[in-house]
């Protein structure tokens, strides 16, 4: 996995909620080896993006670490957030700082993230984030199974993170890339399924 992103918040271990109904709540960050929870900067320019889309979306947090992606999600108004998450002690953290949060709207999954992704869910996701470990090359098959396992709604947002000297990774069919930055070493994308698929 790669190194902790210098993220900007007050100190290591901490995670700062950039805007919404916990602006500058600082959360606990688990001392998980690899752990990179996606910089303030990015998350700053991800939600300008996704601001006509946040309030009132359910959204998919793949990876999700620290949670940094679906608690902003959360604090900017989105109805619902399922975390998957394969680390016991990055989930445990998580299900800590929801509690601390009072996020009723939010729940954890204990579970591999493409073991999940190939059972049974009951809803559609408007918004996916998929931040995975970036020397594991995962993207592909993600995007992928997102497409395959009937999880997206028919014109769902799905962010992309990974290393920029890697290749971008290959949409499936009926998706395209609607914004491509870099910063620093990271490479972020957001992609977009097209209204005439059908779910």
């Amino acid at each position: 996995m790669a190194k902790r992103k210098k993220t900007g918040d007050s100190r290591p271990g901490r995670l700062r909620i950039v805007a919404g109904n916990w602006r500058s709540r600082l959360l606990d960050v688990a001392d998980v080896p690899g752990l990179r929870p996606t910089s303030q900067r990015i998350r700053e320019t991800l939600f300008n993006w996704l601001s006509m889309r946040i309030p009132g979306a359910r959204c998919l947090d793949l990876f999700a670490g620290t949670g940094a992606l679906g608690l902003e999600a959360l604090s900017r108004g989105a109805r619902s957030v399922v975390f998957v998450e394969r680390s016991a002690q990055a989930a445990a953290m998580l299900r800590n700082n929801i509690g601390v949060l009072d996020a009723e709207s939010a729940s954890v999954i204990q579970a591999d993230a493409a073991a999940w992704l190939r059972g049974e869910h009951g809803q559609a996701f408007d918004i996916a984030f998929l931040d995975p470990p970036f020397a594991a090359d995962l993207l592909d098959d993600l995007c992928r199974l997102l497409e395959q396992q009937d999880v997206l709604a028919s014109d769902a947002l799905i962010y992309l993170e990974q290393d920029k000297s890697k290749p971008e990774p290959r949409l499936p069919d009926g998706w395209r890339l609607l914004k491509n930055k870099t910063a620093g070493s990271v490479r972020y994308m957001l992609a977009q399924r097209q209204d005439n698929q059908e779910h």
